[in-house]
């Protein structure tokens, strides 16, 4: 320690007085305000508020929106006005929930209200009053607060101090093309249309906008399914488990998209054949198969949704292959299915048909095919008590607010994305299949973009067949 510091007054010697301290019997300098209430901030000293407020250069954020992003939802407003005419339309972003003591979740705003916004700001309101011609739209946001406002440094919500710079309205209402007001200033209209099944079933045709991003976020995902297999080794090598895998892939969607879409699913051995597989807390066991349900949310919120089994190590075994070659008949037998004007329920009855005959051929049924496949049968459920595909979009589950005849019972159009995804799974615990079985799962999952002229599968560059997939696999691995 220099003399040129010592000098300064920055650690003052042993029982040395500082101005602004007293010495303690034991001779330990102790501020003079030591033992008083410390002061809050925000109230209790003059100093500090005059201090803080000033200073600050300006800055300018633009909203973090596109134009492309905006002109779409302008044209979904316009589709929601045509179908509510005369009703006056609230939707709200949300605000994040609580996870614990005062710590929040991470925001992720209402699927609804981006559809029709494009934006994702936190506690944001759309009104849309009806007239002669459709509605008026306009958008409410909590305006970010500045410097020389109190909320500056007191808001951990919306304080420019604690969250960094944040887009005021006036550049929200450029980025939108729509009128944007500070969100105390919205009365709330007494009769509010309920547009929960409207806007499900609208969202069901995706607009050229939309199936760009997914097509993005499925890109992305192929890219995650890349950088899970390049670690599968690693893990096994290093005992680090599902979770590490798990890790891998939300690292990858958190880096080149928004994040992941839903909980990623890493089953390795007997944790495959359960479906919602989210804990991860397993090892990835060598020789057995490893089930990988992911999927990237693009930063614009619309997201993949995949599946594969890989084998860990040089490849499937008999048993896992028995499985996979059916499981890959059965999706291939689907995705055929997928079509305009065909009904959504064909590609769930043609992958079903397909594997109740396997399961009956493996004597694994206790009743015929065609009693298996009616409606008071369904024995062969018992290994895929899912369904075997869903609508794709802003959800994971989308458009889930819809009634069974504008979803499950309707045609498809050119426009849709929807998943086809059969599985088979084998529980470790299932002392109805045959030993080699137990502890067997494969799901091969795959988006799907309906056409005029029939489906384009958006997740093509992951081959689907045993083979293939071994191949891929290895070629990644490290």
């Amino acid at each position: 320690m220099s003399d040129t510091i010592r000098q300064a007054g920055a650690i003052p010697s042993a029982g040395a007085v500082s101005p602004a301290g007293v010495v303690s019997p034991a001779g330990v300098t102790r501020p003079a305000w030591a033992g008083t209430k410390p002061p809050r901030l925000a109230d209790d000293s003059p100093g500090f508020r005059a201090l803080i407020g000033q200073g600050w250069a300006d800055q300018h954020v633009p909203a973090p929106v596109d134009s492309a992003a905006a002109r779409a939802a302008a044209d979904h407003r316009a589709r929601l006005s045509a179908a509510l005419p005369g009703r006056t339309i609230v939707l709200t972003a949300g605000v994040a929930k609580n996870r614990n003591g005062d710590a929040d979740h991470a925001f992720r705003a209402d699927s609804d209200f981006v559809w029709a916004t494009s934006c994702q700001a936190e506690g944001a309101v759309l009104v849309m009053r009806p007239h002669a011609g459709g509605h008026d739209a306009v958008l409410y946001l909590p305006p970010p607060a500045r410097p020389g406002e109190r909320d500056f440094y007191a808001s951990a919500a919306y304080g420019e101090l604690w969250v960094g710079p944040s887009a005021g309205l006036d550049a929200w209402a450029e980025a939108l093309d729509l009128p944007v007001r500070p969100l105390d200033s919205l009365v709330m209209p007494s009769e509010v249309a309920d547009a929960g099944e409207v806007l499900s079933d609208l969202r069901m045709i995706k607009d050229e906008w939309e199936i760009g991003q997914l097509r993005a976020a499925v890109d992305a995902t192929v890219g995650g399914f890349e950088a899970v297999a390049g670690e599968v080794a690693y893990a096994v090598s290093r005992g680090l488990g599902e979770r590490w895998l798990q890790g891998t892939f939300d690292r990858h969607a958190r880096t080149f998209g928004n994040g992941p879409g839903y909980s990623t699913i890493v089953g390795s051995g007997p944790h495959a054949p359960i479906l919602h597989w989210v804990r991860c807390d397993g090892p990835v066991l060598p020789g057995e198969a490893l089930l990988l349900d992911m999927g990237v949310e693009a930063r614009s919120l619309y997201t993949a949704d995949v599946t594969r089994t890989i084998p860990v190590g040089t490849g499937f075994s008999a048993a896992q292959r028995q499985v996979h070659d059916l499981v890959e008949a059965a999706h291939r037998a689907g995705m055929a299915q997928v079509r305009p004007g065909g009904q959504y329920s064909d590609f769930h009855f043609a992958s079903m048909e397909v594997l109740a005959r396997g399961l009956a051929d493996w004597g694994l049924l206790p009743v015929s095919v065609d009693e298996a496949l009616a409606p008071e049968g369904q024995q062969h459920r018992r290994y895929i008590v899912c369904g075997v595909g869903h609508h794709l979009g802003l959800d994971v589950h989308d458009c889930g607010k819809s009634e069974y005849d504008k979803y499950h019972g309707a045609a498809l159009e050119a426009g849709m994305v929807l998943t086809v995804e059969p599985g088979l799974y084998f529980h470790a615990h299932d002392e109805t299949v045959p030993p080699e079985l137990r502890g067997i799962g494969v799901r091969l999952e795959d988006d799907l973009l309906v056409t005029p002229a029939g489906n384009e599968v958006l997740s093509g560059a992951l081959p689907i067949d045993a083979e293939g997939i071994e191949q891929w696999a290895s070629r990644f691995a490290k």
